[in-house]
C-alpha cells in the first residue's frame, strides 16, 4: 500500500476526527483514538473512509 505522507497528514477518522495511522501488516488505516479504534480498508491504494466499511479493532 502506498499512501503519501502529505495525504496521511490530512486524513482523519470520519467517526471521531482523530488522526489515522498506517497498519502495514494488513494494508489498512487505523484510528489513533483509543475510544474509537475503527480500522478502515485500503483497496487499490485508495482509502475507503466509510464508517459502514470499517471494523472494530
Amino acid at each position: 500500500m502506498k499512501i503519501d505522507d502529505w495525504l496521511l497528514d490530512i486524513l482523519a477518522c470520519p467517526a471521531c476526527k482523530s488522526p489515522l495511522s498506517v497498519r502495514t501488516e494488513s494494508d489498512e488505516l487505523a484510528c489513533t483514538s483509543e475510544s474509537c479504534g475503527l480500522i478502515y480498508p485500503v483497496r487499490d491504494d485508495i482509502p475507503v473512509l466509510l464508517v459502514d466499511e470499517a471494523r472494530k479493532a
